[in-house]
């Protein structure tokens, strides 16, 4: 080819075979120079065939924001579990809103731009007294920032959602007969009759070294497996393109210098980059270093002695992992716990002498004897005895005795008879609301699971990681 074109570049078919060849190399560089990040992918959430971008994660974060107080906007910001439960609202949200849209595209739902029109005439934002005024429209975009197609395009997915998803939100009539059963179970009382055994009150001796290792052979204390590693990291502020590629290429560097025989610290010193070895690394538990986070310790704990990581990318710069060391998990020396073992030893002989106490007055209360500090109560499903006592009340039935344990206790339960509450209008009215709520709640998650299972959704981990991941 080369050689017809060099032997032929006078020719008029040549000139135009080799401009295309031109155009082509020079047209596919200067792209990727042109766009640069912005061709690059910015799908958060895969459902079905349609995506949703980061951008719309923003725009709903920011608007969730919004509606919190100002306590709660801070406690997003420095609590982490608050962070977190913001960030699975919003993706929440975002995936429910995109399953509801694909399926009005499914059914072929359509809404005319006429509706869209007359949804912002009647929207009381844009009005004064009732009548649509334009001078409002517009003085809400300028403040928003966004273009009378934005708000087209919010109010048609608000209509489509609400035309797939519109039937799952009315409430289901409850019969009667199933108000009166949920009253009659949350309000009955049960007559019932209960003796405590605590474990405190029965004394026991310091333990002898063969009853320690005897109980060590049962109870061993593990040492659960560790990792020394180390890791060389480029910063770089991924988020802008020109650092990203600048902090790649520097990461690529020390990536073939690690590769061609170098040591990591080698490789980290003639680059500038940060060179660090952390002792111990437990399964499972966070580490104090602060580019360890939790999915690269997960990474690390898959890989096996003496070998590194490929290049990874974080949200603040690149770095490549290695395991020096493994330490399996094992069972620890007993000279070296045999201190801790004491009062787990004493406890388990307290609850022995306790078990047997218990078992001598369920005994006795089965024969109809007397047991001492036996407890009459008439109790609720939420009040009367501890808890553990009003589980044993109401899942047993008139005439049942039992022995359940609580911690440091147990108890000898006996249960008696049954008496149904007298019957209140507004509480059963307030029942029937909840009842009808949660038929809409089981009806909206069936939904939402066929929906899922009509339009798989898929997190886009490596932009989850790198834009919202803490």
């Amino acid at each position: 080819m080369l050689e017809y074109l060099r032997n032929a570049a006078d020719k008029p078919l040549a000139k135009v075979l080799m401009f295309i060849l031109i155009f082509s190399f020079v047209g596919w560089g200067a792209a990727e120079w042109i766009f640069g990040g912005a061709a690059r992918d910015t799908t958060l959430i895969h459902v079905g065939d349609a995506d949703v971008s980061l951008q719309q994660f923003n725009n709903e974060r920011s608007q969730q924001l919004a509606s919190m107080s100002k306590e709660e906007q801070r406690a997003s910001y420095t609590d982490p579990a608050k962070a977190d439960a913001l960030t699975k609202s919003v993706i929440s949200k975002l995936t429910t809103n995109q399953l509801a849209l694909n399926r009005a595209k499914d059914l072929g739902f359509v809404v005319s731009d006429k509706r869209i029109a007359e949804e912002i005439k009647t929207h009381p934002q844009f009005q004064v007294n009732g009548q649509f005024q334009p001078w409002l429209f517009d003085m809400v975009l300028q403040n928003s920032g966004l273009t009378e197609q934005d708000i087209a395009n919010s109010l048609r997915g608000d209509i489509l959602r609400n035309m797939a998803l519109g039937a799952t939100n009315v409430a289901m009539s409850v019969p009667q007969f199933a108000v009166d059963a949920a009253y009659n179970a949350r309000y009955a009382k049960r007559a019932i009759k209960y003796s405590t055994v605590k474990f405190a009150d029965y004394k026991v001796k310091d333990p002898t070294d063969e009853q320690l290792k005897t109980y060590y052979a049962t109870h061993p204390v593990v040492v659960p497996e560790t990792r020394s590693v180390s890791y060389v990291f480029v910063a770089s502020d991924n988020s802008k393109p020109d650092a990203y590629d600048a902090g790649y290429k520097k990461m690529q560097e020390i990536e073939d210098m690690i590769i061609s025989g170098d040591s990591m610290k080698t490789a980290a010193d003639k680059h500038k980059a940060k060179y660090v070895k952390v002792a111990k690394v437990v399964r499972g538990e966070k580490s104090s270093d602060k580019v360890l986070n939790a999915d690269l310790i997960a990474k690390l704990f898959a890989m096996e002695s003496g070998t590194e990581s490929e290049l990874i990318e974080l949200k603040d710069g690149f770095v490549i992992v290695r395991v020096d060391e493994v330490i399996a998990e094992h069972n620890a020396e007993f000279k070296d716990v045999k201190k801790t073992l004491v009062a787990g030893w004493k406890k388990g002989e307290q609850r022995k002498q306790a078990y047997e106490k218990a078992n001598e007055k369920l005994i006795a209360l089965k024969k109809g004897d007397t047991v001492r500090n036996l407890k009459d109560a008439n109790v609720s499903r939420t009040e009367g005895a501890p808890l553990v006592v009003l589980n044993a009340a109401f899942a047993g039935k008139q005439g049942d005795n039992s022995i359940v344990e609580d911690g440091d206790a147990f108890y000898v339960v006996s249960v008696g008879k049954n008496t149904l509450p007298a019957s209140d209008k507004a509480k059963k009215d307030s029942l029937r609301k909840e009842l009808e709520k949660m038929s809409t709640h089981f009806i909206q998650e069936d939904y939402t699971r066929f929906l899922k299972q009509e339009y798989p959704v898929k997190i886009n981990e490596r932009n989850y990681d790198k834009f919202i991941a803490k």
